[in-house]
């Protein structure tokens, strides 16, 4: 009788990519998440011992547990292959209980990769499951059943039906607040800048701006004294003080890890948090590639680490002498050290270099491909040779005045080739050539006026940043927080950036008042930090628990007793319901405010509500007014809709286009230029501003 074996991963689309890998002795089954967890319904914590929990056969999983006991009965040996984090091995070791397998026998493997020889070599060398892990990973369900059950029903009883209290995710929310109080305080300052147009032969000009007065930084508050200072500077006589040359090195950057890949994919390809992970996740599981069948294309994506595999390094290298030639490959593979030293993973990449976006993008859906597309760009990108950038610095005297005009080139591409963000991204601007005896002649002075900004709102980009920066949360847990505050009605999305509900703001300050250490950005950080530690087995979960509810149940007792209840009334609008009559109010959702009937659920009628733009359709004189897709997405419209269907995505706006008179639009991407709204017109507002400086 051949001998038989049990794989079981978590997702069914592993199934398919593993059983490529094995003979046909090995049986790959799915335990899809979770079997076995807290109940739903209950605390499910015996506090008094010892903080013991009871944990159930989840809902519906039943049936998956009964035919993965039934496997185990048949097999000679099981490999629990759940994804290699905390939470895989939870779940590996709650399988282990349930199939009864044998505690002194390794059944713990772990694939960093899905690939034929990561798979195998990990078979061959199973390990016992982690108990430090499983410690750790019990300490934070714990603590969030804790926090999540107990607070939760006061605010059902003092404010709202519905509401939840999260121990990372109200960090979050108080983030959100806090910085729209500052947005809401901060009063705008004048200020004014002056930029000087210079010539240095007919035809070729260059731009300067005005920095010091006697040799001091200059601040200009107001008009008058921008004027006072351009009147000088009409008089006086303009010349080249000092000529600064350098070459910088511009290295490049490392690889993915999770937080910075949800970053650069929400700036450069504008997903949320959630699809980032979830398309991600497919790309690690498995895409079929045609003849090669399913093939793992990442590494795990959930990791705090820029470690690389030296094998991996050395493929990179290879690929890039011979794609880009020996200039782009440095002497030395470069080298990336983690922040907190964390190391448990890789950081993402390609699971096999060679296989070029370009190649498969055949294989994979649009988000798919360009999400691949922006992972392999920057991982063969941070083991190429840095850019080499030609700078120019220029300090004109007029008068007591002086100037500065900068210029860049960039000389040697390196890395900048393959990927740029934000930091790495380079405006190329060339001044022509100057020394310190070149006559300059003024063509004109152009002073502008300028206002200070608060700080900006958080978008989901600043926001997992943030909470990165601040220790709040970990790499598998940003857009599930993301996701959560949203659909709590916490937080709203508009125009791409977080602002708080007055729901919000209310559970905020009650959770000040009440719970001042689960809303506290560096409490929540050193939790974090301990519960690092017991995975590393410096640290007892027992012990951080019985440190955290000595005052946490202290603090509970006083918010039953004293919190006061708080009417949170809907805002009535002059808008009646069609259905019954009643004023419509005012409610926040996931996609914004939107109107609702307050005789729900009597009455189900709701309504978007359209902000007017102030530009008339083109086609029937309707105002154009923003709206929302099912799925949230601002695009703009007629308001005679049904009976009008015309829309755009891009914003209209009032001004006319100065060439054939229709409405102006948003450029596409931040900071770009207005253009024309039509398709026969190709004037853009940036044509005019360089017609103006040329002339």
């Amino acid at each position: 009788m051949s001998k038989s074996y049990l794989v079981i991963v978590e997702s069914p689309a592993k199934v398919k990519t593993i059983k490529r890998f094995l003979s046909s002795e090995y049986q790959v089954m799915a335990s899809k998440g979770h079997l076995i967890d807290l109940p739903k319904s209950q605390f499910g914590i015996d506090v008094k011992n010892n903080f013991t929990p009871r944990y159930i056969t989840i809902r519906g999983k039943g049936e998956i547990l009964k035919s993965l006991k039934n496997a185990r009965k048949k097999a000679e040996r099981v490999f629990l292959a759940a994804d290699p984090d905390r939470e895989g091995e939870a779940i590996c070791w709650h399988l282990s209980n349930a199939l009864q397998l044998d505690g002194n026998k390794p059944n713990r493997v772990e694939f960093n990769e899905i690939t034929r020889n990561t798979v195998k070599n990990a078979i061959k060398h199973p390990r016992d499951i982690d108990e430090h892990k499983i410690d750790a990973q019990q300490a934070r369900r714990i603590l969030d059943r804790l926090v999540g059950y107990q607070i939760s029903p006061l605010l059902w009883q003092k404010v709202k039906k519905g509401l939840s209290a999260g121990r990372v995710q109200s960090v979050a929310v108080r983030m959100i607040y806090e910085r729209e109080k500052e947005v809401q305080a901060f009063v705008p300052e004048e200020y004014w800048t002056i930029d000087a147009i210079l010539q240095t032969e007919p035809g070729t000009y260059f731009k300067a701006r005005l920095l010091k007065y006697k040799d001091k930084k200059i601040k200009l508050a107001n008009k008058s004294e921008a004027e006072a200072t351009v009147t000088l500077l009409n008089q006086s006589k303009f010349k080249i003080k000092e000529i600064i040359r350098k070459q910088r090195e511009r290295k490049p950057v490392p690889p993915f890890v999770t937080s910075t890949l949800q970053q650069e994919a929400s700036q450069q390809l504008g997903f949320p948090t959630g699809k980032t992970m979830r398309v991600a996740q497919q790309l690690y599981e498995g895409i079929k590639l045609g003849k090669s069948g399913e093939v793992g294309l990442l590494t795990y994506i959930r990791t705090d680490s820029v470690r690389v595999s030296s094998e991996a390094v050395k493929d990179c290298q290879r690929y890039i002498e011979e794609k880009f030639g020996k200039d782009f490959k440095p002497a030395q593979p470069v080298e990336y050290r983690s922040k907190k030293g964390q190391d448990a993973h890789e950081a993402i990449r390609p699971t096999l270099i060679d296989r070029e976006p370009e190649k498969i993008k055949g294989s994979l859906t649009r988000d798919q491909y360009r999400l691949y597309k922006l992972i392999w760009n920057r991982f063969v990108s941070s083991q190429m040779s840095p850019a080499l950038i030609d700078q120019v610095r220029v300090e004109i005297q007029a008068g007591d005045y002086t100037f500065r005009a900068t210029g860049s080139q960039v000389k040697f591409p390196g890395f900048l080739l393959l990927y740029s963000d934000k930091k790495s991204k380079i405006e190329e601007e060339v001044l022509p050539p100057l020394t310190e005896e070149t006559p300059l002649n003024l063509d004109k002075i152009l002073p502008e006026q300028h206002y200070t900004q608060p700080p900006p709102r958080y978008h989901e980009a600043s926001l997992v940043k943030a909470l990165e920066k601040k220790g709040i949360g970990r790499p598998s847990t940003y857009a599930p927080i993301i996701e959560t505050i949203q659909a709590r009605g916490y937080v709203v999305k508009e125009n791409k950036v977080f602002c708080p509900t007055e729901l919000g703001e209310i559970v905020v300050e009650l959770m000040k008042d009440y719970f001042p250490e689960i809303i506290d950005v560096e409490f929540t950080a050193r939790l974090e930090e301990k519960l690092d530690h017991v995975e590393e087995g410096k640290l007892k979960g027992l012990e951080v628990l019985n440190e955290f509810y000595a005052t946490f149940e202290k603090r509970l007792q006083v918010a039953e007793e004293h919190m006061k209840e708080v009417e949170l009334e809907d805002q009535t609008s002059d808008e009646l319901c069609p259905h019954c009559g009643k004023n419509l109010v005012y409610k926040h959702g996931r996609f914004g405010r939107f109107l609702a009937c307050p005789g729900f659920p009597d009455c189900k009628f709701t309504k978007n509500i359209n902000s007017e733009t102030g530009v008339k359709c083109p086609q029937d004189g309707g105002e154009l007014v923003q709206k929302r897709t099912r799925k949230g997405r601002i695009f703009y419209g007629c308001s005679n809709y049904p009976d009008c269907t015309f829309s755009l995505w891009q914003k209209p706006l009032p001004e006319k286009c100065p060439e054939c008179g229709y409405f102006m639009i948003e450029g596409r991407r931040k900071n770009s230029s207005p253009k024309c709204g039509n398709d026969q017109c190709s004037y853009e507002a940036s044509d005019a501003v360089k017609s103006s400086k040329e002339g």
